[in-house]
C-alpha cells in the first residue's frame, strides 16, 4: 500500500489527508504547530501526525520520510515551500505534489522538482464559477484533452430508472463509475440493476460535449 504524507495542516492540507485517510490510505500529518497536531489527532483525521519543522532535512530523516512514496507539501509561504521540495527532492521521494499561491512560485517549484504543481485558489474559482453556472455539475476533473470525471446530480429523467433502463452509455455517452445516494458512501462498481433515485450524485467519465448535453436533461 502506498505511503502519504501531508506537509502543512492548514485547510487545504487538512482536506487532502482526512479524504486520503478516509479512503483508507496510510497517512502521515506533518506540521509545526503543535496545537494544529493537537487538533488533528483529537478529531482522529490522519492515522498518525506529527509535530515537525519539515524545512529541517535531519529532523524530516528522523521522522522516516524517505520512506513514503507520495509527499503533499500545502504550505503556502514560498521559501518554505521551496525548502521542503527540495529536502524531499533530496531523500528520493517519487512523487512531490506542492501547493503554489503564484505562476512563479509553480515555476520554482517544477524547476527544483516537484512532480505536480496545484493551485487551489486558481481551482476553488472555477469550481465556485461552474456551480453558478450549472448547479447540476458538482465536480469535475480533467484527466486528458478530451475527457473528463465529473459528479453531476442525477437529472429528474433519471429517477426511479435502473442503468440497464437508461441504457446510460449508448443514449448519453455516459460511463457511470459509482454514485453516492444522500449522505451514504460512494457506491463503486455498479451493477445493471443499481436504480437512480432522486437527489442522487452521479460519478461519470465523458467528454465536454456531452457535458454540455447533459446540462439541459430535466
Amino acid at each position: 500500500m502506498k505511503q502519504y504524507v501531508v506537509i502543512g495542516m492548514g485547510r487545504f492540507g487538512t482536506s487532502i489527508a482526512e479524504t486520503l485517510y478516509k479512503a483508507n490510505k496510510e497517512v502521515l500529518a506533518i506540521d509545526e504547530s503543535e496545537e494544529i497536531i493537537q487538533d488533528v489527532i483529537n478529531k482522529e483525521l490522519v492515522s498518525e501526525a506529527i509535530v515537525a519543522d519539515a524545512t529541517d532535512d535531519m529532523g524530516l530523516k528522523n521522522i522516516g520520510i524517505d520512506g513514503f512514496d507520495v509527499a503533499f507539501v500545502c504550505i503556502g509561504e514560498i521559501e518554505p515551500s521551496i525548502m521542503i521540495t527540495l529536502n524531499l527532492k533530496e531523500m528520493g521521494i517519487k512523487k512531490i505534489i506542492v501547493k503554489a499561491t503564484t505562476k512563479r512560485h509553480g515555476k520554482l517549484l517544477a524547476k527544483i522538482g516537484a512532480n505536480e504543481i496545484i493551485y487551489p485558489e486558481e481551482y476553488m474559482g472555477r469550481r465556485v464559477a461552474l456551480a453558478e453556472m450549472d448547479p447540476n455539475l458538482i465536480e469535475h476533473f480533467r484527466f486528458s484533452k478530451d475527457f473528463l470525471l465529473a459528479e453531476i446530480k442525477a437529472p429528474e429523467s433519471f429517477w426511479n430508472k435502473s442503468l440497464i433502463e437508461l441504457d446510460i452509455r449508448r443514449k448519453y455517452n455516459l460511463n457511470i463509475v459509482g454514485l453516492k445516494k444522500g449522505k451514504k458512501n460512494f457506491i463503486p462498481n455498479l451493477s445493471p440493476d443499481t436504480v437512480i433515485e432522486k437527489g442522487d450524485i452521479l460519478l461519470v467519465i465523458t467528454d465536454y460535449k456531452t457535458t454540455e448535453e447533459i446540462k439541459k436533461l430535466k
